[in-house]
């Protein structure tokens, strides 16, 4: 793939594990046909997605968005902490971006990209594919970003809960810093 489908990188995490404190809610995925898509392959769970804390609800106080807007310098900077619990299983999927779309209707979808920060080290049944690309045994800090029409996928088949933090915002110029 081209370099501007996905990439990687490292960015340090200004917190200690207070990502784990906050009050996180179940939505589900918000595509009905990719839904019934994954049950007739055969996938029989009754949650595709983790639980989100997004920026519909208070900012926590010790999370700075700006240590990340300097490493993403993209327009509309979305925040969202996400937590995939044991037995999560979001199987290859292209984002939707439904309510982003809806808050930026007049912006250029095509440029809509997202990154995956993860907060914590890896742990064992952690998984996530880019594209055709495996991201193994990542350390705090590490992170993936792909572009709107990426093929991905996630899942905890682990025993330890699995915490990131997605951004979403317009790249209008390739400003992606690795």
């Amino acid at each position: 793939m081209s370099k501007n489908n996905y990439g990687f990188g490292y960015i340090s995490i200004p917190w200690h594990k207070k990502h784990q404190n906050l009050k996180y809610v179940h939505e589900p995925f918000n595509d009905e046909e990719q839904v019934k898509k994954w049950i007739t392959q055969g996938y029989d769970h009754k949650r595709f997605t983790g639980e989100m804390y997004d920026m519909r609800k208070p900012k926590p106080e010790w999370f700075d968005l700006n240590h990340f807007k300097k490493m993403f310098r993209w327009e509309k900077l979305s925040w969202s902490f996400y937590r995939m619990r044991t037995n999560t299983i979001l199987p290859e999927h292209i984002d939707t971006f439904k309510r982003y779309k809806q808050l930026y209707p007049d912006y250029d979808h095509n440029k809509i990209y997202r990154a995956v920060i993860f907060l914590e080290d890896w742990k064992p049944g952690h998984l996530l594919t880019i594209a055709d690309k495996q991201f193994p045994q990542w350390k705090a800090g590490d992170y993936v970003w792909w572009r709107h029409d990426i093929p991905h996928l996630a899942a905890n088949v682990g025993l330890a809960d699995r915490y990131t933090l997605q951004l979403t915002g317009f790249n209008y110029e390739n400003q992606i810093m690795q």
